[in-house]
């Protein structure tokens, strides 16, 4: 091991979304930062990447927007979504004077990241594997870690960050692993990266469903384009091993829009799985660590809010610290402890709803006759097209979706749809209704304040 012991204002384990956000907020306010990460900086991960205007807002406020524009990731100021032959097309609510999305390779986004909380005054090292937590009178202290050259380091600070992902090793060592909601996903996920060749779509992002088949097609950085497959779980066997290719083919077949999207287009690299998706909640804050990105909260790809949710709460939870952390007098342990419950807190009610939408559709059910009466009517009025695009751009909460206007007008209308049996819009009725109950109850327990004990292990089965 080294025989210095380096001393720093914040310790970051993982540098890529959440890691650099939280680093970046700390550099730009004069704090030492040392932020660690297993892998080479800029390689690549798995992960959606599309950026809605919300999640460029976010880079733009890290001072990254520039840098992240001169990839040439194509604007999208258009979103539209297909439900067999039914559907809508519309724009964005503008966030911060941003009002499109893009999609950007995780190659050149984290590379972008790193160098501006490099940039801003950030010790960052790639090749940095964390092997211990420092603990001091009950609290996190510090990281031990391993070098690329494999020498043993120790690092302090009042605060260890854990921004490590999934399988979080920070989480494992204050013992939050086991998730405090959790809900497993009804889908798989495949995507591979094509040659666009349809320059006159690459200003749109798009989504297609057919039975219990999902997928997507958004023009990236370089003339690519990313089109991702969600089939349900139970095909995942489908794509396995040399399978996998020529299930992704298959699958975007059975998507015939998505195909026509594809058609003249070249597919340039393998298929990439991510399965056993586990959507969930942990205890992210705690004596002296906090757990912002995956670390803390994952969601299913479906709703693409990933990268979103790591910037913005990595930012705030570095704006969060920062003052208790550059405080003249010393770092008052207890109120950075309180400010760390409080951003944990606040993470938890921001995404709660979003959480729970994102299960639904992450369900890999057949559409059923409200589904696609919510297609019909966003195909027919404009305004309400808006409001779907500004729920997954987080203008607008999931529950806009289906005010009671809404939904009545639905149920009518499918009761009149010849192709619905009314049997199976009452059901289906019931089945929103009980979801709804659901999931307000869900909240109402999870929300719960705790008064600093642990909180209750929740599991949700959708």
């Amino acid at each position: 091991m080294s025989a210095e012991v380096e001393e720093f204002d914040a310790i970051i384990v993982g540098a890529r979304i959440a890691g650099c956000a939280t680093a970046i907020a700390l550099a730009q306010r004069g704090l030492r930062v040392l932020a660690v990460d297993s892998a080479r900086f800029g390689s690549d991960t798995l992960s959606t990447h599309l950026l809605w205007p919300t999640t460029v807002a976010e880079v733009q406020a890290l001072g990254a927007l520039p840098a992240v524009s001169a990839t040439g990731a194509p604007r999208m100021p258009i979103a539209e979504a297909t439900l067999d032959d039914i559907g809508w097309r519309t724009v964005y609510s503008a966030v911060a004077g941003i009002d499109y999305a893009l999609c950007v390779r995780r190659t050149h986004l984290d590379r972008i990241l790193v160098d501006t909380a490099t940039a801003a005054g950030a010790d960052l090292r790639d090749r940095c594997t964390a092997t211990g937590l420092v603990e001091r009178a009950g609290r996190i202290a510090g990281v031990i870690f391993t070098d690329g050259d494999d020498n043993t380091h120790e690092v302090h600070a009042p605060i260890v960050v854990g921004a490590d992902g999934r399988r979080s090793f920070v989480a494992e060592r204050v013992g939050v692993r086991t998730p405090t909601l959790a809900a497993p996903s009804g889908r798989a996920c495949y995507y591979a990266y094509w040659k666009d060749h349809r320059t006159d779509l690459r200003h749109i992002a798009s989504q297609w469903r057919t039975g219990r088949l999902l997928g997507t097609a958004f023009p990236c950085d370089g003339g690519g384009l990313l089109s991702l497959l969600q089939p349900p779980a139970d095909l995942a066997p489908d794509f396995r091993g040399r399978r996998a290719h020529d299930a992704y083919l298959a699958g975007i077949e059975s998507l015939p829009g998505l195909a026509r999207r594809l058609d003249g287009c070249e597919m340039v690299s393998t298929v990439r799985s991510c399965t056993g998706i586990e959507s969930y909640f942990r205890r992210s804050s705690g004596p002296g660590w906090a757990l912002p990105g995956d670390s803390g909260h994952f969601k299913d790809p479906v709703t693409a809010q990933g990268i979103r949710d790591g910037l913005r709460y990595g930012r705030l939870l570095g704006e969060a610290i920062a003052p208790v952390l550059g405080a003249r007098d010393g770092v008052d342990l207890d109120a950075l402890d309180r400010a760390t419950a409080t951003w944990a807190a606040d993470r938890e009610r921001g995404c709660i709803e979003v959480y729970q939408w994102t299960n639904f559709l992450a369900a890999g059910s057949e559409p059923s006759p409200l589904e696609y009466e919510l297609y019909m009517q966003a195909q027919q009025r404009p305004d309400f097209a808006h409001t779907l695009s500004d729920i997954y751009n987080r203008v607008r909460p999931p529950s806009a979706m289906m005010p009671m206007n809404t939904l009545l007008g639905a149920v009518t209308h499918a009761l009149r749809n010849p192709d619905h049996p009314s049997r199976e819009v009452v059901d289906d009725l019931r089945f929103q209704q009980r979801r709804m109950v659901g999931e307000w109850r869900e909240r109402r327990r999870f929300l719960r304040p705790t008064d600093g004990r642990l909180p209750r292990s929740v599991s949700s089965q959708k």
